[in-house]
């Protein structure tokens, strides 16, 4: 019912920025939390942001904060992953989620999910 399609991945190098994109669909429920999670070569997924997308309140997992920030953009239904001073162990597979109400918690159940888009960070 909820469809999530993720852009702005590629190759980059050690300090370099990124910003990731997701772009919303096909919504049923007027209230949501989109998050943003990223899956390493052979390590489990990880909570690294957050946006209520009615208040804009945000929260994000203490190694991101100060270099990630996420925001959207409810004209275009997307919300952004602004990622700065990347480092090698940020390589990954970077999604996109959704789940309806607005709990922040990292723990939360995410019901929608994205295809993903790669980011690889080189030394």
């Amino acid at each position: 019912q909820v469809q999530l399609v993720e852009s702005g991945g590629g190759l980059v190098q050690a300090g370099d920025s990124l910003r990731l994109s997701c772009v919303a669909s096909g919504r049923t429920f007027s209230y949501y939390t989109m998050g943003w999670f990223r899956q390493g070569p052979g390590q489990e997924r990880e909570f690294v942001a957050a946006i209520i997308w009615t208040g804009g309140n945000t929260r994000y997992a203490d190694s991101m904060k100060g270099r990630f920030a996420i925001s959207r953009d409810t004209s275009k239904n997307t919300v952004y992953l602004q990622m700065n001073s990347l480092k090698p162990e940020d390589t990954g597979v970077y999604y996109c989620a959704a789940k309806s109400g607005w709990t922040l918690s990292p723990t939360a159940e995410y019901v929608y999910w994205g295809q993903g888009t790669q980011v690889t960070v080189t030394s």
